[in-house]
């Protein structure tokens, strides 16, 4: 397992939202339903998120990176936890196709760790391959799964957010840190058994 390295070269993508990839780590992602975070929110949250960029150039620190999780991503978090939208993924049928899309390439383009289907996002832990991108793998994932869940609710339009977020594991305190929040989502949610999916590897259950 390769944690964030430093002192390697770090590849920093950008769709809404930065991206830093090394090849072969290990990450802790999320990605949402389109309607899950209600659009005033989220030009809030995008405007004080620029304004924290100016003052705060990449390559971030480990203090930097932290602070903009803290100031940002939780905040999402909760909101997602909330429960907006639709919510459709409490659906076990629904969160059965995400299951099943998640695992369709594990031990090939990357090895799954941990992961957590909520009703409206998805948290997934993931060591990645060498050879595959990030926003390739979670290209997979979306396309595999929006085609099958609209037709299965008998919608079109878009299914997924088109961004995501990421972050680099850093250490073994930080993937531990990830593991047991994964395992306590549901309950913060305040979700009952048959709103959520939760899976761990055997791995993950051994360091946590």
């Amino acid at each position: 397992m390769k944690f964030f390295n430093p002192f390697e070269d770090i590849r920093i993508t950008r769709h809404n939202l930065p991206h830093w990839q090394q090849p072969g780590a290990t990450y802790f992602i999320t990605f949402r339903m389109a309607d899950s975070l209600p659009a005033e929110m989220l030009r809030e949250l995008d405007s004080e998120r620029e304004r924290w960029r100016l003052h705060h150039p990449p390559p971030l620190s480990p203090e930097d990176e932290a602070e903009y999780h803290r100031l940002f991503s939780a905040r999402v978090d909760q909101w997602l936890d909330d429960g907006h939208g639709s919510c459709f993924l409490r659906q076990s049928t629904l969160r059965g196709v995400v299951k099943e899309s998640l695992n369709f390439f594990h031990d090939q383009r990357y090895e799954l760790l941990s992961y957590v289907i909520m009703p409206n996002h998805v948290h997934a832990l993931v060591v990645l391959h060498p050879d595959w991108l990030l926003e390739k793998v979670l290209y997979t994932w979306k396309r595999r799964t929006a085609g099958v869940i609209n037709e299965t609710l008998g919608v079109q339009g878009q299914f997924w957010k088109h961004d995501y977020f990421d972050r680099l594991i850093r250490d073994g305190d930080h993937l531990r840190n990830v593991i047991r929040y994964f395992r306590r989502n549901p309950t913060k949610a305040h979700l009952i058994e048959s709103d959520f999916t939760l899976w761990e590897s055997e791995l993950a259950k051994a360091v946590a």
